[in-house]
């Protein structure tokens, strides 16, 4: 006897079922399975359609899968494993009402936030809401420590590594040059931003640990459906806003090899941490009063230019293609468990700053070297005005082709170069290159007044540690709009802020904010770094590689161009 409950979907459904089921019994008589095969051939189950297609005489039956499947995705306007899917959900549901007694009807409080949280209206306005809140926090809850690293890196370490390489005889030689204007100035330019980067992964461990993330995927998907895309591509592209290599491996998990490249695609779009440093420098130096507004633009114009450039291929390249479907189990809201979400900040955190230990540090030491080889004007090596460097000509060479969207200096065209390798030596190359740009060497730049002594050093650092954790606490407020401190802005070295203002401002026809906001926007959607490039040639392959190499750079052009010419008409 078989007690195993029947299912019984709709009649469009079971019409395809049966028909399928009769083509299979009709080839494979007395196999018991006929209807579970029909049905694994309807859903496209990749292993079970695999079996098919590699055998010739079951091939037939594949493509009567494929047509029926089609059909029934023509008639209801849904996929057919979704139907299937619903439909058995609906049976479940069925069941458990008819043998599970309930002490209460009251909804769980899962179930009443879900109401409004993943409401069809409210959903995405709260989801914005959300990541506005997220990266306001990231931009100006931890501006006090961003302070107070940048004063230890350019003031007490920096006097400290110099009175150490002048007790070992290197004083004023091009060792000095190196390790205070290569490595500290390059590394530490981006080393300041750890507590911004570390604030943006605590508070996406409190989404995901409780259990919002989940939600946050099912609205996006509706609203990507709606536009065209794909639902498992939100997954993906959350991935992505950590980092742009694993966002491109975790397409992986996407069955159609076209779902996977056009997600691919997509992903660079998504802001990755390693551009964050860039968004903040820039907000600080340009913005200081709307930084978090700023920096929660940019993170949303990425995913803007990802849905419409899907759209674009959806349309074009990859006209035809059937939407994949989102199915996922909703974990109920709980509590954030702080050791979870400190682990995973931790190893996040710790692994931005190996990286800036090891490629930023390679790329500081290169990008030190070029700008200490002289090309123009004669001079000794390591001493020589950084413009008539290797990389000051090779620099200038190519700067014409972003003059056009207002950013046309051979710092900034530098910067964008050597971003190509890792994003957050944008940062660093223009600390380097600005920095530099002062003269050849930075030792004699406090000998106007006495240099405070070691124990008066490490007075100031006690100090200002203290008041840069009581800052941040006064600034939690922030989250709910009440500002307690004096100025909740991120803070850079004045000298580094005012020669990046005043280039942005010569090469932007004196716009120096529109020039900056063209160059943030270059920044978040030109060409992915070199790590990403090499993931996608062994995911995607060549051609698509090449195209988001070239691609993505006139995408950024073409936005750039359109941001600054368009304010210079509309301020003009």
């Amino acid at each position: 006897m078989n007690s195993r409950p029947n299912i019984s979907y709709s009649p469009a459904l079971e019409a395809a079922i049966a028909e399928l089921a009769e083509a299979v019994e009709a080839q494979q008589p007395g196999s018991g399975q006929t209807r579970w095969l029909a049905i694994k051939l309807l859903e496209q189950d990749a292993g079970i359609c695999a079996e098919f297609q590699a055998d010739p005489a079951r091939q037939p039956l594949y493509d009567l899968a494929r047509r029926l499947s089609a059909q029934l995705a023509a008639e209801t306007g849904e996929e057919p494993e979704v139907l299937i899917a619903d439909e058995r959900y609906s049976f479940i549901n069925r069941l458990t009402r008819d043998v599970v007694q309930k002490t209460s009807d009251r909804p769980s409080l899962s179930e009443q936030i879900d109401r409004v949280v993943t409401n069809r209206w409210l959903g995405i306005p709260i989801f914005l809401l959300v990541m506005y809140t997220l990266f306001r926090m990231t931009s100006e809850i931890p501006a006090a420590l961003v302070d107070w690293l940048d004063f230890v890196l350019n003031g007490p370490l920096s006097r400290w590594v110099t009175a150490l390489l002048t007790w070992a005889g290197l004083g004023g030689t091009w060792v000095q040059h190196l390790v205070v204007n290569g490595i500290l100035a390059g590394v530490g330019g981006v080393l300041v931003f750890v507590p911004v980067l570390t604030a943006l992964y605590l508070g996406l461990g409190l989404l995901e640990d409780s259990g919002y993330m989940a939600r946050a995927a099912f609205v996006v998907d509706r609203l990507m459906h709606t536009l065209g895309l794909h639902g498992k591509s939100f997954l993906p592209m959350i991935v992505g806003f950590g980092c742009t290599v694993p966002g491109i491996y975790a397409t992986r998990v996407m069955d159609n090899p076209r779902e996977r490249i056009l997600t691919g695609l997509l992903v660079p779009f998504m802001s990755c941490s390693a551009r964050l440093p860039v968004y903040l420098l820039f907000a600080a130096v340009f913005f200081p009063q709307q930084a978090g507004l700023v920096v929660f633009g940019l993170y949303l114009g990425g995913i803007v230019t990802a849905i419409l450039i899907g759209q674009i291929l959806n349309r074009t390249v990859f006209r035809g293609m059937p939407q994949a479907a989102l199915i996922m189990e909703m974990p109920s809201y709980h509590r954030p468990i702080f050791k979870n979400i400190v682990r995973q900040t931790w190893e996040r955190t710790s692994d931005f700053i190996n990286k800036a230990g090891s490629t930023i540090l390679v790329c500081s030491v290169l990008i030190w070297l070029l700008m200490a080889v002289p090309v123009k004007g004669g001079g000794r090596f390591a001493e020589i005005p950084v413009q008539d460097s290797l990389f000051g000509v090779l620099a200038r060479t190519a700067a014409p082709i972003f003059a056009p969207l207002g950013f046309g200096s051979w710092e900034a065209t530098g910067a964008l170069v050597t971003g190509v390798v890792a994003k957050e030596v944008v940062v660093s190359t223009l600390a380097q290159a600005y920095a530099a740009g002062d003269g050849p060497s930075q030792s004699g730049a406090n000998t106007a007044a006495p240099a405070p002594s070691f124990g008066q050093d490490l007075q100031a650092i006690g100090v200002n540690f203290g008041q840069a954790i009581f800052d941040t606490l006064r600034a939690l407020p922030l989250l709910v709009g009440i500002d307690l401190r004096s100025s909740s802005a991120v803070q850079v070295d004045t000298r580094l802020a005012q020669n990046i203002f005043n280039g942005f401002a010569a090469s932007g026809q004196g716009q120096a904010q529109l020039a900056a906001l063209s160059f943030l926007v270059f920044v978040l959607l030109y060409t992915p770094c070199i790590s990403a490039l090499t993931v996608s040639r062994h995911e995607l392959g060549t051609r698509w590689m090449l195209w988001m190499a070239f691609g993505q750079f006139a995408i950024a052009w073409a936005a750039g161009l359109s941001i600054f010419q368009v304010g210079l008409l509309v301020g003009g």
